[in-house]
């Protein structure tokens, strides 16, 4: 089906503009990390136009329209959203859209997720199923835009035509997003003022120029392609690394050579290098002053000159995200020039990442010295290991451990099983059982449901260990409901009763000891955990039975300190792998498959020599943590045998 209603986007300057005297409904949207463009609020909409028609080069404060997005800002002269905490940049873009279709309406069309709670389509999708609806069209087919959805407008759901999955969806009214008409002026390219003339040497133009050549050339050495070139003579030790700027987007190179040459000199400012040597921009840098104008002039230093082009015209509406930040590179830092050390997003390091950016920028103003690079990256795994050097976890017999079909307990009588754990009430107090919501002194909710001969819809039971009370054909409902393997679990407070087991797919378990130590633990060795499940066919005790599974990012590698409570806490995995209980199937949270092995609420450790994502060392809370997460799943350290 053809998608009525698209959007017109028309780039100027990075910003997009409508033909004069015509009326166009306005939504600014965000580039997130799939490359899906995603719209913000009508009212943050609002307040961005209202920003824009004050300042078509400053600075809109999501957080004054919206609090859960008050660590972000918007810079409108690159088009880019800033999270002030974090330093990471999206692209941002302006989008037109026709004032009858869904957003110039207030109309916003969203889809159920996993957690019960709502999220708008992307906005050429919003539009088309509103469209389609007005049109009283009982399906519509997402295939043209590239999605296999399939929206049923008389059961209000959206199928997955691949899974057959259904999700609600909801058409709700909202705040209609801005309507502009007639003729806008096009922003001016930036940094305002006559083109000719002396040069401005006022400290203001002196730091805003400064600041725009920095965080263009941030931002350009992270896009584009570098060209290397060897600038000077031979023995030189000078060197200029030009960025092109791809001709995909309109607009002028971002930076062109127009002369080179380069004597000795360690007065250089290296931007944007991280991968390796060739990715650095080197420039020698210098207090001369720079001019109100579009165009830089020369950097000039003593023993060495550059001439560059700076286009003051940012097209910096690119697909991806940026992130700026400081610390050690891996391509060669230019000798004398300071790095300046970045805090990483779990808070280790010393400066923080946004701090750290505005240093570097007002450094460059004043004249000195500085090295920006790319944020390290994780350290995944350890050095390479022989097998020779692998040795057994002491006090733990064995290295490995397999898991073939259901490895429990067969299902047992359920009315034995809620015998077992309960005691009979006879007189029973006046408050709901909070399975069927009913009260307590009324028959089960279940009746003419569930029936067992040996269980009376009236009759209610108190769990042992915690006291809680239920009708006692609830608590047979609710296990029926469940794996099956003769335990129970408190709905209320989640004691457990019996032994738990879980859902976890075949494959297997390797553990060992490696000869090398984690960050935050000098003096011990670590222990390395190997999990391998492959793929294969879902079961009955699975979301999909009959239906293939996926196992991505297997083997997977986790770590722990060999020390005593390390050991501790192998003990106790292994306990829950051979439950089933580390892994299950559902969907992902970090890529939205559905139907693939995730994590089952234990948390494992997989990042090795460095703590950038928040899985990794050091982390002094971890080992106490994940004890008590094992805890909630009934393995606990009193299950341990001395």
């Amino acid at each position: 089906m053809a998608r009525p209603g698209s959007g017109l986007l028309v780039p100027v300057n990075g910003l997009g503009y409508p033909p004069q005297n015509l009326a166009r409904v306005v939504v600014w949207e965000w580039l997130n990390e799939h490359g899906r463009w995603r719209p913000y609020s009508a009212a943050v909409c609002h307040h961005i136009e209202n920003v824009l028609k004050g300042d078509a080069r400053g600075t809109v404060v999501l957080g004054q329209v919206d609090a859960q997005l008050s660590p972000y800002v918007i810079d409108l002269q690159s088009m880019h959203q800033f999270r002030q905490d974090t330093g990471t940049m999206r692209p941002v873009q302006r989008n037109f859209y026709e004032p009858s279709s869904a957003p110039g309406k207030g109309v916003v069309w969203e889809w159920e997720n996993d957690n019960g709670s709502w999220t708008p389509y992307d906005m050429e999708i919003c539009v088309t199923i509103q469209n389609a609806y007005e049109k009283q069209h009982p399906w519509l087919d997402l295939t043209s835009l590239g999605f296999c959805y399939l929206i049923d407008f008389n059961s209000m759901s959206q199928t997955n035509r691949q899974s057959q999955r259904k999700r609600r969806l909801r058409r709700r009214m909202d705040l209609a997003y801005p309507l502009i008409m007639g003729s806008i002026p096009k922003s001016q390219s930036w940094p305002v003022g006559a083109s000719s003339g002396q040069p401005c040497s006022c400290q203001q133009c002196i730091l805003v120029n400064s600041t725009r050549a920095a965080s263009n050339a941030i931002l350009a050495s992270q896009r584009r392609k570098l060209y290397g070139g060897t600038a000077g003579n031979n023995g030189a030790t000078g060197t200029l690394t030009v960025v092109r700027q791809s001709n995909t987007f309109a607009g002028t190179s971002l930076w062109s050579p127009t002369s080179g040459s380069s004597g000795t000199n360690n007065n250089n400012i290296s931007v944007g290098g991280g991968q390796a040597k060739a990715e650095q921009v080197q420039l020698p840098l210098s207090t001369a002053n720079f001019p109100c104008s579009p165009v830089m002039p020369s950097l000039s230093s003593a023993h060495g000159h550059h001439a560059l082009t700076i286009n003051g015209q940012n097209n910096l509406n690119r697909p991806g995200t940026q992130r700026i930040s400081m610390g050690t590179a891996r391509g060669a830092i230019p000798p004398g020039v300071p790095a300046l050390p970045v805090k990483n997003l779990t808070g280790s390091g010393p400066v923080h990442p946004a701090l750290a950016g505005m240093t570097g920028i007002l450094m460059c103003a004043a004249g000195l010295p500085v090295c920006l690079t790319r944020a390290p990256k994780p350290i995944l795994h350890p050095p390479p290991i022989n097998k020779s050097d692998m040795k057994p976890v002491p006090g733990i017999n064995g290295m490995r451990r397999k898991t073939k079909k259901k490895h429990l307990r067969k299902g047992k009588n359920p009315e034995d099983v809620v015998r077992r754990y309960t005691e009979r009430i006879k007189v029973v107090p006046d408050e709901d059982c909070t399975i069927c919501m009913e009260r307590l002194v009324m028959s089960s909710g279940y009746e003419g449901v569930l029936q067992h001969k040996g269980i009376k819809p009236e009759l209610v039971g108190k769990l042992g260990k915690c006291g809680h009370m239920y009708h006692l054909l609830c608590l047979v409902a609710m296990y029926n409901n469940g794996n099956k393997d003769g335990s129970l679990q408190c709905p209320t407070c989640k004691t457990i009763y019996g032994e738990k087991t879980g859902t976890q797919p075949p494959g297997k378990m390797e553990y060992h000891v490696i000869p090398h130590c984690l960050p935050g633990y000098p003096d011990s060795k670590t222990i390395r955990i190997v999990y391998d499940i492959p793929a294969g066919i879902q079961t009955n005790e699975h979301p999909n039975p009959g239906k293939k599974f996926s196992a991505r990012g297997f083997p997977r590698h986790c770590y722990l300190p060999d020390n005593e409570k390390g050991r501790k806490v192998l003990k106790l995995l292994i306990m829950a792998w051979d439950r089933r209980l580390i892994f299950t199937i559902g969907t992902s949270s970090t890529t939205g498959e559905s139907d693939t092995v995730v994590w089952n609420e234990i948390h494992h450790k997989t990042e090795f020599g460095s703590n950038l994502t928040g899985h990794g060392y050091p982390d002094p809370n971890y080992l106490d943590n994940v004890l008590t997460e094992l805890s909630a799943q009934g393995v606990g350290e009193d299950n341990l045998k001395d």
